[in-house]
């Protein structure tokens, strides 16, 4: 008769009413389980390209991005602005050269603007204004100049000719 604090195989002492482990052959050890193995490549798609380079932006990037947003804000000006839309309009672009985080570019654009107060009377006043202070940057650039006579056409209807670019 076994005695049931002490485990009948080792004679060690077992708690009362403990099961003890249980004790499997080598061979008849449960499996643990292995991952799961990847699917094959599916060769129809091909992997996703890496994600972009997620650095800060250089100055041409952001000066891209800049100019980009700076003429749409122009191009969804209203044609007839409020007071305020003026105002507004007018504490933006003054904020904006100020906090612009190239410090020349900022510095550039506010100097620009003491010589060229920005024109708020009209979404065409503003947009040839933004125009031509675009310009002004790509002459300091040795880039070429936009025909400001153009600029709705390229950031508001769409170029006549239907073209994209």
């Amino acid at each position: 008769m076994s005695d049931d604090t002490q485990d009948e195989t080792t004679n060690t002492p077992t708690a009362s009413g403990a099961v003890p482990p249980k004790k499997y052959p080598k061979a008849a050890a449960p499996a643990t389980p292995s991952p799961p193995s990847p699917p094959p490549p599916n060769l129809s798609n091909p992997p996703p390209p890496p994600p972009p380079n997620r650095l800060p932006p250089d100055v041409e990037a952001l000066g891209r991005a800049s100019w980009t947003f700076l003429h749409t804000l122009s191009a969804s000006y209203p044609s007839t602005p409020t007071p305020t839309d003026r105002t507004n309009i007018s504490t933006f672009m003054s904020l904006f050269s100020q906090l612009y985080p190239c410090w020349t570019c900022a510095s550039d654009f506010q100097t620009y603007m003491a010589e060229n107060k920005v024109r708020t009377e009209s979404r065409a006043e503003f947009g040839k204004w933004m125009c031509e202070a675009h310009n002004d940057v790509n002459r300091k650039l040795g880039k070429r100049e936009f025909d400001c006579e153009r600029w709705e056409e390229r950031w508001r209807t769409g170029w006549r000719d239907g073209r994209c670019g």
